[in-house]
């Protein structure tokens, strides 16, 4: 993983090269109705608060709990037990991702969403919260998570997620098997090269035309770019934008010509 420096002079490259966040300049018309409609909405919806407070409640909590970590590990945490507190402070998704997760599921209305890396379920609640039709499944391998996850949820009174435990390698082809398409996956797991493009391939045959897929932390070290830009590079990939601390793809047939984008968020 990058240190802190590095990440840091790789966020001022990014903004150095990143498209403007009001969409000048960008000759599609799709993406510069992304940038306006999702990117830009300052709007403050219904859920922000109800997931905020549980995200300031973890951020408070003391309690002490064993991690067992499947992942690349963290920047900040060498040992397995952790604060819940110190978790909520270091790896949840900040409320501006949550938040525009929130309004893309809102705003596309995906029947079928998948998350790998439920952490303490404030991203899970966001995903869920905009389509409460919507089948939602939540992956976790630390099981000390999970059960804070859960807990989390039916404080939220959400009772649409299905949260499959363990090892992604283990029971992410397994639950794909019972799933016949997906239309949003947010990945937040694992952040190494190999695992994080085989789950795009395991995730790939269950995408559609109107599907997207999600990728956390691309730029969080040398081997999640390398994933990023060989993700980008397959066929079936029309359209990609990159947020910097996520990458999102899309795979819309009407897109004629493939186009990656940087984008200033």
């Amino acid at each position: 993983m990058y240190s802190a420096a590095q990440l840091f002079f790789k966020y001022l490259r990014y903004r150095f090269i990143a498209l403007n966040g009001k969409g000048h300049g960008t000759h599609s018309p799709f993406v510069y109705a992304f940038i306006k409609n999702l990117l830009n909405d300052q709007r403050s919806f219904y859920a922000y608060e109800q997931v905020e407070q549980i995200r300031l409640q973890m951020r408070k909590d003391q309690r002490s709990i064993q991690i067992e970590d499947f992942g690349a590990g963290s920047r900040v945490h060498p040992t397995s037990t952790r604060k819940i507190s110190a978790i909520a402070a270091s790896s949840l998704k900040p409320k501006k991702y949550g938040q525009l997760l929130f309004r893309m599921v809102a705003f596309f209305q995906p029947k079928t969403i998948l998350e790998l890396g439920t952490s303490l379920g404030i991203t899970s609640a966001y995903l869920s919260l905009a389509n409460p039709g919507a089948k939602v499944w939540s992956m976790e391998g630390a099981p000390a998570i999970a059960d804070l996850a859960e807990s989390n949820f039916k404080t939220l009174g959400i009772d649409h997620i299905q949260m499959v435990r363990g090892d992604f390698d283990k029971t992410l082809a397994p639950l794909l098997e019972t799933i016949e398409s997906l239309d949003f996956v947010f990945v937040d797991g694992n952040h190494r090269y190999a695992p994080t493009v085989n789950y795009f391939n395991l995730l790939k045959p269950k995408m559609r035309e109107h599907s997207i897929l999600i990728f956390d932390d691309i730029h969080w070290s040398q081997e999640m770019e390398v994933a990023w830009e060989e993700i980008k590079k397959d066929e079936s990939i029309s359209l990609t934008i990159d947020l910097f601390f996520i990458g999102i793809v899309f795979f819309r047939k009407e897109q004629l010509v493939k186009q990656d984008f940087t984008i200033h968020y």
